[in-house]
């Protein structure tokens, strides 16, 4: 069960992280670049934790677990938040704080000494086998980062369903209506809340099934609410056949609508 739950949270978040790349190539959003950073980091985390279920956990793949699954991932998605709520100038220079901090954190989970052996066969917890600066990085970047992501998703949220009255339409949705995008966001906020519930799971299945079934709910979650943003492709009517030359199918018209704040 560790490995089937493990390559489904890998195979989710590489999706997802395809699917925030193909409309980063598509439009070059910044918001969409980090987003799709921040999912390839799901993906590693995702995949160290199905490496450590499969062939046994050792320090070089739990280190990796824990940096990608517990310390850079959900800052560089809330990254895209900012970018997306506090324009290029601020992103910017939040990106550079981020990256900056990031590298720091990285630095410190390479050189950490581990203070006890691990098992191969059970997940290792954080405080049983490093010492207080990684644990720390951990908790403030991902307790930081997901306060971000659902503030700014129900905040989102909150304004597009204000904006509902007086207009059919958001001007941001692409086409879609601000219900629809409002209903998103707040799944998008959900998906975070999930992510974040995996040590409330370790009292009901063990750490790892527990770490796995929150990664890979709350990751579908979010990719649902992601999904919900798309709008599908609008054909324009046939033209009339005329009497001198045959009917012309006019090709379709995709919208390319933009993510919602907490993706």
């Amino acid at each position: 069960m560790h490995e089937a739950l493990a390559a489904a949270a890998t195979l989710v978040s590489l999706a997802f992280a395809l699917s925030t790349g193909e409309r980063w190539l598509r439009g070059r959003k910044r918001q969409e670049a980090v987003w799709t950073v921040s999912l390839f980091m799901f993906s590693a985390g995702s995949a160290a934790l199905w490496l450590g279920a499969a062939i046994g956990w050792s320090p070089w793949v739990f280190k990796a677990f824990f940096l990608f699954g517990a310390i850079l991932n959900v800052p560089y998605l809330a990254l895209g938040t900012v970018e997306l709520l506090a324009g290029p100038v601020h992103g910017r220079r939040w990106t550079a704080i981020v990256t900056v901090l990031g590298a720091f954190c990285t630095g410190l989970l390479v050189a950490a000494p581990l203070t006890a052996p691990i098992d191969p066969d059970v997940l290792p917890q954080g405080k049983d086998v490093f010492g207080a600066g990684p644990r720390i990085a951990a908790a403030v970047a991902s307790g930081v980062a997901a306060t971000v992501i659902i503030v700014g998703a129900l905040w989102s949220a909150w304004r597009l369903l204000r904006a509902r009255s007086g207009t059919r339409r958001s001007a941001t949705g692409g086409g879609l209506s601000p219900v629809r995008l409002a209903v998103a966001n707040v799944t998008i906020a959900l998906g975070t809340l999930v992510l974040s519930a995996g040590g409330l799971l370790n009292s009901v299945v063990d750490e790892m099934d527990g770490f796995a079934i929150s990664l890979v709910v709350g990751i579908a979650i979010i990719f649902g609410g992601f999904l919900m943003t798309g709008s599908p492709p609008r054909r324009s009517p046939i033209a009339e056949p005329q009497a001198w030359h045959p009917p012309v199918p006019v090709e379709p018209i995709s919208d390319d609508t933009a993510l919602p704040v907490g993706v």
